[in-house]
């Protein structure tokens, strides 16, 4: 059934947020660069600017570098770029945290959130998932006060909230996690090819870290396995937060004409 979508595209605002540069790039740049060609407006966020992610250079060294390659990612989009400067390898669920993310959602003021899968690999990104879930409700409550010197307003509704792929499509014990639908992004790859490629720095401390050197490869023979699950060439997957207060309506499914909802008997994992 049809959804319909009570705004036109050009009024919709959307924020992506994950924990560090390059993690939008990877999970759901493709479905951002559709966003865009229908006139959304996007803003792109880190939790952090990376600080923990080099071998040879300095926590603000590294800061500085990463912040410049998030932005000229986000650049080749159209996109806002902001960093809320928490410290790598130690987001946690903090009042201060709380507020920060609350506040960043409210300067946003977005009608739909994609953020981190809340079980994932990484600590950074189960917190930055639960930071985000709340702040999505808290940034419509009148009395939570982020303390900012220049408060935004409060938003007027809580906005519809998305959760990425996660890394390899499992959680932390190795068991696939199903998507609730999934976005053709074979006409956007290109794009969320150039995004993932600005963050060179990332693809070099990968190397020097884990002896990983297929930065980009990887990620298209992900994006490549999710597409044949339904049947396209590069596909990114998402599943859709419905709890009490949260929208129920899938805004994204509706505005991304290639999206398609989970076939009934899911594929197998990928091994290669």
């Amino acid at each position: 059934m049809a959804i319909a979508i009570e705004k036109s595209p050009h009024e919709l605002r959307v924020l992506a947020i994950h924990a560090h540069p390059d993690d939008v790039e990877f999970q759901c740049a493709g479905t951002l660069a559709i966003l865009r060609r229908l006139g959304c407006h996007v803003t792109i966020a880190t939790m952090t600017a990376g600080d923990g992610g080099s071998a040879e250079l300095s926590a603000s060294e590294i800061s500085a570098v990463r912040r410049r390659e998030a932005r000229a990612s986000a650049d080749l989009l159209g996109a806002d770029y902001v960093c809320l400067e928490l410290c790598d390898l130690r987001i946690d669920v903090s009042e201060d945290s709380r507020r920060r993310v609350t506040e960043a959602v409210r300067k946003a003021r977005p009608d739909l959130v994609l953020t981190a899968p809340p079980a994932d690999y990484l600590s950074d990104h189960e917190m930055t998932s639960r930071l985000v879930r709340d702040a999505a409700f808290n940034a419509s409550v009148r009395n939570f006060d982020t303390r900012d010197p220049a408060p935004a307003p409060l938003l007027g509704a809580v906005p519809h909230l998305y959760y990425v792929d996660t890394l390899e499509g499992v959680d932390i014990f190795g068991h696939p996690v199903l998507p609730d639908f999934y976005v053709d992004v074979s006409a956007t790859f290109e794009t969320k090819k150039a995004m993932l490629a600005c963050h060179e720095s990332q693809r070099r401390w990968l190397s020097a870290q884990h002896g990983i050197d297929e930065y980009l490869e990887s990620m298209e023979r992900w994006s490549r396995h999710r597409g044949r699950e339904i049947g396209v060439e590069h596909a990114e997957a998402f599943r859709q937060h419905r709890g009490h207060a949260y929208p129920r309506r899938n805004l994204l499914l509706a505005l991304t004409a290639g999206a398609r909802e989970r076939p009934a008997i899911p594929a197998a994992r990928a091994t290669a």
